[in-house]
């Protein structure tokens, strides 16, 4: 690949990215993240501004959000094509969780990216583990040496099969030279980003100021009291209340386990 040719694939990814994390701020439900967040910890901590809380939600939930959007609109595009690849769904086998296949004349590497080395549970873990077996059992006949490959984009964390792990982990330049050839490989992802981002900033941060907006007059007007300050217990009976389950046979049958007790 081309610098010219990096540079245009970097571009593409970014607007991308840039569309949806735009699309995810405009469709995003203020009591959709306040279901997930603890009212306690809020509470604890002497929050007492509408402002504080919806920033505090919106920014950690736009991170997150950000994280996995970026590993599949960007790092993946960018991994598939310098790596000479082609992308696992087209492949028809018992992929799983795999995003890119590279198969030479003697080896059958099957890859997942992700964009840097979070901290897996063991359940996670062992999921992805399986993936990667599954996929080894179906390509048994090809008498090929099969290299699973867990990419972590950034960071620098690496390790070799043990303990009944089966795939390899790269991060970083590590990572990248793998894939590439070239130690500088890493470097040339962001320099080739130059200003371009700059040229989203505006419209999102349009987006985020409305969000915000959004966000605050919803939460005064649910959680709030008339004399301007939070209704905590208004705001935990929305949180964790019995009568706000979406499952009617869960407030059945607490409701009725209370009554018993009584």
């Amino acid at each position: 690949m081309t610098p010219t040719e990096l540079e245009q694939l970097i571009r593409e990814s970014l607007d991308k990215f840039y569309q949806r994390r735009l699309d995810t701020l405009t469709k995003l439900k203020l009591k959709d993240i306040l279901k997930k967040k603890n009212p306690y910890l809020f509470r604890a901590v002497g929050i007492r501004k509408a402002s504080e809380i919806v920033t505090a939600i919106l920014q950690a939930y736009m991170s997150s959000s950000d994280e996995t959007i970026f590993g599949a609109v960007f790092f993946e595009p960018i991994v598939l094509r310098c790596s000479g690849g082609i992308a696992a769904k087209l492949e028809g086998k018992n992929i799983g969780g795999i995003d890119i296949i590279i198969e030479t004349d003697t080896t059958y590497k099957a890859i997942q990216v992700k964009s840097g080395p979070n901290i897996f549970n063991a359940s996670q873990t062992k999921r992805m583990n399986d993936e990667f077996k599954q996929l080894r059992d179906s390509l048994l006949n090809l008498n090929k040496q099969f290299d699973p490959l867990l990419a972590h984009c950034y960071g620098y964390k690496t390790a070799e099969p043990k303990n009944g792990q089966i795939y390899r982990v790269r991060a970083g330049q590590t990572l990248w030279e793998e894939l590439t050839g070239d130690p500088d490989f890493y470097l040339k992802i962001i320099r080739l980003m130059q200003d371009y981002p700059n040229q989203h900033r505006a419209s999102f941060e349009q987006e985020w100021d409305k969000a915000l907006n959004r966000f605050e007059f919803e939460f005064l007007r649910d959680f709030g009291t008339l004399d301007g300050s939070i209704d905590w217990e208004k705001l935990l009976r929305f949180n964790s209340g019995v009568e706000n389950t979406k499952k009617p046979s869960i407030r059945r049958a607490i409701s009725s386990k209370i009554v018993k007790e009584r």
